[in-house]
């Protein structure tokens, strides 16, 4: 199986949004650059930036997401984001009337069972876990190998934590990836199995 990486960007106060669940210049780096991220040309970030992204998207198989942020991004369009093959949409709702069954999204009940079916269909490529509420359950459940920041040189003061509503102390590694690019900094850090 491959790893499980929690990611997102994130405010230098925690959080990935605002209160009104918009994330204000949290992907502005994603557009400071001249080095395409993609094909589209639209996602253009710093060479260090590239470096460091694009290998890690391109080893993702599966993207595990709440209800919400699927709501939110009206579920891409039944197209999984960044050429990802697979979504896995946590949530106790069916999938929204009219939603093509052969789009690549599994709509699974509880971070359990999210977790066995992602892993199903990812292999040994990476699991990614968006950060969140979803993503803050699956660290409390020990199912979270490494956590991804992309951190922002903004402060939100309020809005959705990147942790979720977790409560109770985690201990990461320390940092094996700390990087500069264009109004970010990428940081990389494994979890801690031993307790604190």
């Amino acid at each position: 199986m491959g790893k499980v990486v929690m990611y997102a960007s994130v405010s230098l106060d925690g959080f990935i949004a605002d209160e009104s669940d918009q994330p204000g210049p949290l992907f502005d780096w994603l557009t400071n650059g001249d080095v395409p991220l993609d094909e589209s040309g639209s996602v253009t970030v710093s060479q260090t930036s590239f470096d460091y992204t694009r290998p890690y998207w391109d080893q993702i198989g599966v993207t595990i997401a709440g209800r919400h942020v699927f709501d939110l991004t009206d579920g891409w369009d039944g197209k999984p984001p960044s050429g990802i093959d697979h979504v896995v949409v946590v949530t106790h709702r069916p999938p929204p009337e009219g939603w093509d069954p052969e789009a690549p999204f599994h709509f699974v009940a509880g971070v359990e069972a999210a977790m066995a079916t992602a892993q199903e269909r990812a292999g040994d490529r990476i699991v990614e876990v968006a950060a969140g509420d979803v993503g803050g359950q699956m660290l409390a459940a020990g199912l979270v190998d490494e956590v991804r920041m992309d951190v922002v040189p903004v402060v939100f003061g309020s809005g959705k934590r990147y942790f979720g509503s977790v409560r109770a102390p985690h201990l990461l590694e320390d940092p094996d990836v700390v990087l500069q690019g264009d109004r970010v900094l990428h940081l990389r850090c494994r979890v801690r199995r031993s307790p604190i």
